[in-house]
């Protein structure tokens, strides 16, 4: 079967802030009738599984507003203008964990959600830790801690880490590091 596009008739903001934006766009089907699609953009992101050494890794712990709770996770955070992946992984490791990468390795992209947000999240291995202290973002209150890899994959399977881009992350790095069965 032959996929067609959509095509956006019309595009309306309806609010905007510096970490998103929503719009609301008119969009004709396939089939020739019209919809109307909202549409939130947050951009691309990134996330970093940082290895200590071989077995452990540092995860983060933060409050988040939304779901009204503190989980731990890999540090992770969206891209500035002007960066490249890469320079964004490293500032936000740093930011958040107070380490630099001697290497980043991409394991994995993949859009959030596929229905009304447009936003891409990178995936990286952080190896070669080194300290590198940034000043952390200013809405940020974060605690940082090591654990063994084995017991963050637990942590994953037991629904105790629930963000998509650490469960994502943590279950290629146990895959390639054939920790998976």
């Amino acid at each position: 079967m032959e996929h067609k596009s959509w095509k956006t008739l019309s595009s309306r903001p309806i609010y905007q802030n510096p970490w998103m934006s929503l719009r609301e766009d008119i969009a004709e089907m396939p089939d020739g009738r019209t919809t109307i699609y909202g549409v939130v953009t947050f951009g691309d992101c990134v996330g970093v599984v940082p290895f200590l050494d071989d077995d452990r890794i540092i995860l983060v712990r933060q409050y988040r507003y939304v779901q009204k709770d503190a989980r731990w996770e890999i540090p992770t955070g969206g891209m500035k203008e002007g960066e490249s992946l890469e320079e964004a992984a490293q500032r936000e490791l740093q930011e958040e964990t107070g380490y630099r990468a001697e290497r980043l390795t991409w394991i994995s992209s993949y859009y959030t959600s596929k229905c009304i947000c447009d936003e891409t999240a990178h995936l990286y291995i952080g190896e070669g830790l080194s300290p590198a202290q940034r000043p952390p973002d200013e809405t940020e209150f974060i605690e940082v801690r090591a654990f063994s890899f084995a017991e963050a994959l637990r942590m994953v399977i037991s629904c105790q880490i629930m963000d998509s881009m650490s469960v994502i992350a943590i279950l290629h790095v146990a895959r390639l590091r054939g920790k998976l069965t």
